[in-house]
């Protein structure tokens, strides 16, 4: 399936999609948002999803799908480095999460991923790089990325802001002795942000495998989900989009996109515009 999961809206108490308030349960704890990720994860998996995204500012994220995995050996898992979740379990918080792509952050972040979800790390990525990141010239880095990659981990990258198209092929010509280092690229691909799209398709054509998030806008498309999440999987460089559903009946009909008929309306808006007003969103 071309559907995967990812568990951002669920794995901690506050975050940017609108309409939370009406889809999380009113007690926010730990136990209640783990068992709403244990039951979508149930019902991805029941109806044939296999890729799962998380990250190591998710809250808890990595955590609930590691008590899930457990005889689920047919998942795929990728999660990301980069950012440090800071908000406390709180919605209230005033930073919820802090950026840092240097090496040591790295190296502390793998361990930590890897204490959860161990042998069953699939995919790492660095989270959100834009086009000054140091994620991107960093040889140190590099080099210890490369060294993830020999154990067997694809090692790739997501993007973030108006100028994506920028990091992903500045991405794309990072070397290690020679080899291409990210092998995957995760952006934002949208009806409303299509900016990416060329260099994705580039990235596509150059044999790296391509996830798209956040298909619904962080739910500002949520009025046109399946056909949105269509639009997404009619992309030829599409190899997954992602499902960023907080509730049972949001993921299916999410899933409904695979028989749906892909938004063809051209409303697209300028990356600068769109980014502005994401950002403008409010955690809640």
């Amino acid at each position: 399936m071309r559907i995967g999961l990812g568990l951002a809206a669920v794995g901690r108490p506050g975050y940017i999609n609108l309409g939370r308030d009406r889809d999380l349960p009113p007690e926010r704890s730990v136990a209640a948002l783990r068992a709403r990720s244990h039951e979508l994860l149930d019902a991805a998996y029941e109806a044939g999803v296999r890729y799962v995204d998380v990250a190591r500012s998710y809250g808890r994220a990595e955590e609930f799908l590691a008590a899930w995995l457990p005889g689920h050996d047919d998942v795929v898992v990728g999660s990301k480095w980069g950012y440090t979740y800071t908000a406390g379990w709180r919605v209230d918080a005033d930073v919820h999460e802090a950026k840092d792509h240097s090496p040591a952050t790295f190296e502390r972040q793998l361990a930590e991923s890897r204490a959860l979800l161990g042998g069953r790390l699939s995919l790492y990525q660095i989270h959100s790089v834009t086009p000054d990141s140091p994620a991107l010239t960093d040889r140190t880095l590099h080099r210890l990325l490369a060294g993830l990659a020999a154990t067997g981990v694809t090692v790739g990258l997501s993007v973030s802001g108006p100028q994506q198209a920028s990091a992903i092929r500045s991405a794309l010509r990072v070397e290690v002795d020679g080899e291409p280092l990210f092998r995957s690229v995760q952006a934002t691909w949208n009806l409303l942000e299509r900016s990416a799209g060329p260099a994705l398709a580039e990235a596509h054509a150059d044999g790296r495998r391509v996830i798209v998030k956040e298909a619904m806008a962080n739910g500002r498309l949520a009025a046109r989900d399946a056909s949105a999440i269509a639009a997404a999987l009619a992309q030829p460089f599409a190899d997954v989009v992602l499902s960023g559903a907080a509730t049972v009946a949001q993921l299916r009909s999410n899933l409904r996109a695979l028989g749906t008929a892909p938004d063809l309306r051209d409303d697209a808006e300028r990356p600068d515009e769109y980014w502005r007003t994401r950002s403008s969103l409010a955690w809640s």
